[in-house]
């Protein structure tokens, strides 16, 4: 047809994005033709290889790329720095992501014969790293789930799964129309309601936060679309930019105003922010460990960087009405919480709650509304993004006498004078949570709050800095109890991961060092990274 457009579709520019979706079918493909023995490491080479390639190929996209950025396949997708900042963030903390998923460490196994899981002297159900459920589809503690046990079964559906994931993340903060959001934000959703349901311990309660997960998210994922359509009702675009020049001179159209506050419900959702948090601490303690460590990261990078595209390039025109909007959102979620964190006995739930008062924190600067915000938010979302991995890293190493996991706080006690590089490193790990000097974390809040204060929220940064004092006690609290408390009778015991997994913990170890001691090529490099493709 003649008034078609033709498509144009920039393969060089999207090359990051089609690696890692191009890897994650062939992942699929490896798990319907490569025999089930070598499958586990064909599908761990793939991923990593696949990751590591699309972290190569936007280094050289961002080497070719101008500073205002370019836009590709007929508008939908918008390759700019910030953009490439992000999507670097995600690949790398898919490749530790990927290491800590394929945790295969088995341990003694299951104790076989009558009385056996009772005896004193049976070995634990399962002593080693392996996370994930042996049989997806088995009823938990069915038969067939204890046979597939014995038999060494392991789930290599989630290598795909998480690359799928990341890729639909990578769309997800460089899409420049509403259509191509919604569905990125459907392609990185569906992959982790399936992870958070495949924990090996504690099967119902997984189940149980896949659920959960899976109907919250829908309803936030409906509100964005009916948000989006109101937009589309308001401007007759769904393009952000165009969005963006419509709302010049329809700033006060109800339609609008609706649309947007719908829109960013769904985005508020997906970062964990008050009120819309409730799914967090449950989803946290039910999901496998490094999946939680993944969702806890990259979740955050990709909806922070989808946040930030809508309110700079769609939503100027509205600064005066969602600047408050985001103001009571960050100040509710640091302070609930911070109070929340403080009262919590696990130490997933703990970090679950600490993640969503970092919601907080990184809302202080996106709402600074200047450029300086922009390039807070980026050093902030990448610095943090090294300390979570790495810390619950470190949480899915410390199990108690039957294999599971220890998040009882309490049992924590002497851990750090038993195993003390483990002490240090997860010590390090909450330090920079709390913003202590010469950690990441301390620069991350120190530009976000001198963001905000510029762009003219003073008081906004006292709340944050009071709430960093307050979080700071749940924090120690822990390292006190880890060295400076006797240990219970029977304490957890340590299991030791891969060498590819010492490797990864020790990258977030120094990157969160790294960054507070020398921030400033990552500052420079998020300071030439605040200009959106339009």
């Amino acid at each position: 047809m003649s008034g078609m457009p033709i498509p144009s579709v920039e393969y060089g520019l999207l090359l990051p994005l089609l690696i890692v979706f191009g890897t994650a079918v062939t992942g699929v493909l490896f798990e319907a033709f490569v025999p089930r023995r070598a499958r586990y490491v064909m599908q761990v080479l793939l991923a990593v290889a696949g990751l590591a390639a699309a972290f190569a190929a936007i280094v050289a996209v961002g080497r070719e790329l101008p500073a205002s950025g370019r836009i590709a396949v007929l508008g939908a997708v918008a390759v700019d720095r910030p953009a490439l900042v992000l999507q670097g963030t995600l690949v790398l903390v898919g490749i530790m992501a990927v290491v800590f998923i394929a945790e295969r460490n088995i341990g003694a196994g299951v104790p076989e014969g009558p009385g056996a899981a009772t005896a004193p002297t049976a070995a634990p159900r399962h002593a080693g790293l392996d996370a994930f459920t042996p049989q997806a589809s088995a009823v938990p503690d069915s038969v067939a789930e204890l046979d597939a046990a014995r038999a060494g079964v392991t789930q290599t559906e989630v290598f795909p799964l998480t690359l799928l994931a990341v890729g639909g993340m990578m769309v997800f903060l460089a899409a420049n129309d509403l259509v191509t959001m919604f569905v990125a934000l459907e392609v990185l959703s569906l992959p982790l309601y399936l992870l958070c349901g495949l924990a090996r311990y504690r099967r119902l309660l997984s189940q149980e936060a896949a659920l959960k997960y899976f109907l919250l998210g829908a309803f936030s994922s409906a509100l964005f679309l009916f948000g989006a359509a109101l937009l589309y009702g308001a401007t007759a675009t769904l393009a952000l930019p165009e969005i963006g020049e419509q709302l010049f001179s329809h700033s006060s159209d109800p339609l609008a105003l609706i649309g947007a506050g719908l829109v960013l419900v769904g985005l508020f959702f997906k970062v964990g922010a008050v009120p819309f948090h409730s799914w967090v601490p449950d989803v946290y303690v039910g999901a496998p460990t490094p999946v939680t460590g993944f969702m806890a990261a990259a979740t955050k990078v990709a909806a922070f960087g989808a946040m930030l595209r809508i309110l700079y390039v769609a939503l100027p025109a509205l600064h005066d009405h969602w600047r408050p909007l985001l103001w009571l959102i960050a100040v509710l979620t640091m302070v609930v919480a911070t109070i929340a964190a403080i009262t919590q006995t696990e130490v997933k739930r703990m970090l679950a709650y600490s993640s969503v008062a970092h919601a907080g924190f990184v809302l202080t600067g996106v709402l600074s509304a200047i450029p300086a915000g922009i390039s807070a938010t980026l050093f902030y979302l990448v610095a943090y993004s090294f300390s979570t991995v790495g810390a619950f890293a470190v949480v899915n190493l410390i199990r108690n006498p039957g294999g599971e996991e220890e998040l009882d706080m309490s049992r924590w006690a002497g851990l750090g004078r038993r195993y003390p590089i483990v002490g240090l490193l997860f010590s390090m790990f909450l330090l920079a949570f709390a913003g202590i000097p010469l950690t990441s974390g301390f620069i991350s809040k120190f530009a976000v709050f001198k963001a905000a204060a510029e762009g003219g929220a003073a008081p906004l940064v006292v709340v944050g800095v009071v709430a960093s004092g307050v979080a700071a006690y749940f924090y120690v609290r822990v390292i006190v109890l880890m060295f400076f408390t006797d240990s219970p009778a029977d304490p957890p015991h340590l299991v030791l991961p891969s060498v590819w997994s010492k490797a990864a913990i020790a990258l977030c170890a120094a990157a969160t060092v790294l960054l507070g001691i020398l921030p400033q090529p990552l500052l420079d490099l998020v300071d030439a990274a605040t200009q959106f493709a339009q």
